[in-house]
């Protein structure tokens, strides 16, 4: 299996429906891309203090599908139009298991 993980932080100015439309966008790519075997996102959940505000967790089964799910049209759609506006910070890391 492959794993991606990637964290956000979003723009002070960011609005509440703005992060709700990057939520509800990326909920959607799992019907879209059948590559993704698993896929869990959400907001933090306050508990510590600095943390990043959103996180995405994306399994696949090999490179080759996180690949696929990398630079499909869908995806690359919900990046430009719903999370470059508003991100101020991004990590991610891809992993095998």
């Amino acid at each position: 299996m492959f794993r991606h993980v990637v964290l956000f932080t979003w723009i002070a100015d960011a609005t509440e429906e703005q992060k709700a439309t990057v939520e509800a966008s990326l909920k959607e790519l799992p019907g879209v891309i059948p590559e993704i075997r698993a896929y869990n996102i959400g907001g933090d959940a306050g508990v510590n203090p600095g943390n990043y505000e959103f996180a995405v967790v994306a399994d696949f089964d090999s490179v080759d599908g996180y690949v696929v799910y990398r630079d499909h049209p869908a995806h690359r759609a919900v990046i430009d139009d719903t999370i470059t506006p508003i991100v101020a910070n991004r990590v991610a890391v891809q992993y095998s298991y």
